[in-house]
């Protein structure tokens, strides 16, 4: 496989100190053993009606009043 960001990262490899290298090689690694897995939209559709309209309501407000609100001393 020989692409532009391949190519691009090679070159970037070339210039790093050894150390630096291998701590590329283990966080590609790792991000090869990150993949996402889901479930399939049609697996779900078993669930939809099972959630009681009260129960929504009460998820509504909580979203409505917990939301688009900032802590400024959060960070």
């Amino acid at each position: 496989m020989d692409t532009p960001i391949l190519n691009r990262l090679i070159e970037e490899l070339k210039v790093m100190p050894e150390d630096l290298q291998y701590r590329v090689l283990e966080f590609a690694r790792t991000l090869v053993g990150s993949q996402i897995h889901g479930v399939p939209g049609k697996q779900l559709l078993n669930f939809a009606g099972t959630i009681s309209p009260n129960d929504i309501q009460l998820m509504r407000e909580a979203i409505e009043q917990g939301c688009e609100q900032v802590d400024i001393d959060e960070w």
